[in-house]
């Protein structure tokens, strides 16, 4: 219990890579812990593009004005529409792939790697230039990219836990109800009033 805790407190986005390259086994063991995350139903619809190709990154990184990190790895979190919960429920593959990239976060950081979250959806213009760049189907869609590599900075462990963000049973207390007039044109009618 307490090294999962260290995990989570540890795992930080790290931004400035080495150029030493995630081995594949590595990679294997990212999307292991990727496609251990819980999903809705069980549907799992994720799908995940591993780019580890300098050209194939650079151009990545040119298409994401806030993703523009040296990391030699980058993993792409998409989500399938065809494997989606149905409608109502379409939407928690959000949910689903969020669980998934969490877990290539942590996984990263348990490995001693580092690891940035870049969102990609649901920016329209970040949506259609990464779909077409690693060439997804039109039911596939990329949620974010996981950058990984090994870290050229440190970051201290933090949990950002705050009391005050906390609720318990419900978000507040109901403050009472103001009881509005029946009439809705001001205090009432007084007798005779908008009688003809």
């Amino acid at each position: 219990m307490s090294d999962i805790l260290e995990i989570i407190k540890r795992r930080r986005s790290i931004r400035k890579f080495t150029a030493e390259p995630v081995s594949q086994e590595q990679i294997q063991a990212l999307l292991e812990a990727a496609m251990a995350a819980p999903s809705a139903s069980n549907r799992r619809p994720w799908e995940f593009v591993v780019i580890n190709d300098e050209k194939r990154l650079e151009a990545l990184r040119a298409r994401l004005p806030f993703g523009r990190y040296n990391a030699p790895l980058a993993i792409v979190v998409c989500g399938d529409m065809r494997r989606a919960y149905p409608a109502p429920g379409r939407d928690f593959w959000i949910c689903d792939c969020s669980a998934a990239m969490q877990n290539i976060l942590l996984a990263a950081t348990g490995m001693g790697l580092g690891s940035v979250w870049v969102g990609i959806y649901p920016i329209g213009l970040l949506v259609r230039a990464v779909s077409s760049l690693v060439n997804l189907p039109e039911h596939v869609i990329p949620l974010g990219v996981a950058y990984v590599g090994h870290p050229a900075e440190t970051k201290p462990p933090r949990t950002q836990y705050d009391a005050s963000r906390v609720h318990w049973q419900e978000f507040a207390p109901r403050a009472p109800r103001r009881r509005k007039p029946w009439w809705p044109f001001g205090k009432g009618r007084s007798k005779g009033e908008g009688t003809a």
